[in-house]
This record gives C-alpha cells, structure tokens and sequence, in this order.
C-alpha cells in the first residue's frame, strides 16, 4: 500500500508520466477515421477499445521499466533490495496503481469518440464489461512485475520495452481480432492473457448474447496468475545472481 500511495504521489510530480492520456485521443481519431471512411459504423466500438487496451499495456510496461531505472540511477535499488519487503512486492504495488490510473484511458477513448464522431458507444453488457477490465487490470499488473526482472538485468531497459510492447498488442488481438490474424499466429495468441481480454471486452459491447463468459474470464484470470507466479520465481533467480555477483548497480 505504501508503494501504492507512492506512485500516485509521484504522478502528481512527474505529469510526462501520463503521457499516454495525450496519445490516447489521436489513436481514437486515427481508429475511428478509419472505420468511419469504410462505413463501417458496426465496427466503432473495436475503435473504442483499442486506444485503451494499447495505453493500459503500454503504460504498465513503461512505467514499470522507469521504476528499475529510476531507483537504479538514484542509487537506491540497492537500499530497495535491502530491506525486509521483498522488491517485487514493490513494483507490484506501484505497478497496480499505474494499471488502475490507465484504466480511465477506456472512457476518455469512450468520450472521444462520442464528442468528436457522435457515436456513443453502450455497452451490451455493463457487467462482463467491468469483470473483463477488472481481471485485465490483475493480469497486466502480475505480467508487467513478471517483466521487471529482465528490466533488472538490464542496461537499456528501453529496448525491452519497445520489444515487448507491440508483439503483446497484436498477439492480444489489440489493433484487429485473433481471428484475423494469420493462421500460424492463431494458437500462440491464446497463451497471450491479453487475446482473451480482448475477445471479451468486444463481444461484451454487441447486444447480442456472450458465448462461455464464465470460461474466458477463467482463462484471462489463469493466464495473469501463471504468468505473475512464473516471473516470481524468475525474479528471486535473478535477484540472487545480481546480489551475488554484485551487479546490482551498473557502472
């Protein structure tokens, strides 16, 4: 909680951290110009979603890399190390409060797209709605911790970062559906907690009836948990041999 409370402070010191809140409009823009100029009005909320899923990831996955390297460049990664509370603990703390700030992304997405295009988009289904970005929030908050372990043993968190952001998009099915992308992508997405997220936040704007809610909103909740407990015991390992070798700190 103490970290929690932290990171909320420090959002309030460093506004260039929300950066994402400025990107999230021109996406919206771009995603429903393009739906607008095929006439494909059936398609507004998929531009809706977009621009927010895109920003609850990118903002977990950046900001959970400043963290290392802020704390790294202060030269307090190794008092953070030190002390009773384990760091991951930490992170998962301060990681949880950027993923539920991003969360608003979906309503100014949501608010855009109504102010500027008239299109309102009414969920069909409000609760499968809420449940899905509730357990989304959990799983990028467990996996963006996960990462913090090779933001660790890293010199150019940067590069992780870049890397990591886009394939997780379009695997997750993000910019268009699963089952749109090419055939050989299509089983490895299903590993990608994202993709079910994704599939569900969709089907849960149509009015029409969603098919084994139950099961994928599982499936999302299991892949988060197995993902956070693999890259728990990854970042004890990595821990270990940083504090070891004593590269906790790179010079």
């Amino acid at each position: 909680m103490a970290a929690f409370r932290l990171q909320l402070w420090l959002f309030r010191r460093t506004p260039a951290s929300l950066s994402f809140f400025a990107l999230v409009p021109l996406q919206c823009l771009i995603f429903n110009s393009l739906v607008a100029h095929n006439g494909r009005t059936d398609l507004v909320g998929y531009a809706v979603l977009a621009p927010g899923v895109l920003a609850v990831l990118g903002m977990a996955i950046f900001e959970g890399g400043e963290i290392v390297t802020n704390e790294r460049a202060g030269g307090t990664l190794e008092g953070l190390l030190a002390t009773p509370t384990p760091l991951p603990a930490v992170l998962l703390g301060r990681v949880t409060a950027v993923t539920l700030v991003s969360l608003t992304t979906v309503a100014e997405s949501w608010m855009t797209t109504g102010l500027v295009f008239g299109q309102w988009v009414a969920p069909g289904h409000p609760g499968i709605t809420i449940a899905t970005l509730l357990i989304m929030a959990f799983a990028v908050a467990g996996t963006t911790t996960a990462m913090a372990a090779l933001f660790v043993l890293s010199r150019s968190v940067r590069s992780f970062q870049n890397s990591l952001l886009y394939p997780m998009l379009l695997l997750g099915g993000a910019f268009v559906p699963v089952e749109l992308l090419p055939q050989v992508f299509q089983p490895l997405s299903r590993f990608v907690f994202l993709s079910w997220a994704t599939g569900l936040l969709r089907d849960a704007v149509a009015d029409a009836p969603v098919e084994d809610v139950a099961l994928r909103l599982s499936m999302l909740l299991g892949l988060g948990a197995v993902g956070f407990s693999a890259g728990l015991l990854l970042f004890r390992a990595v821990l270990h041999n940083i504090q070891a070798r004593g590269t906790v700190s790179f010079t």
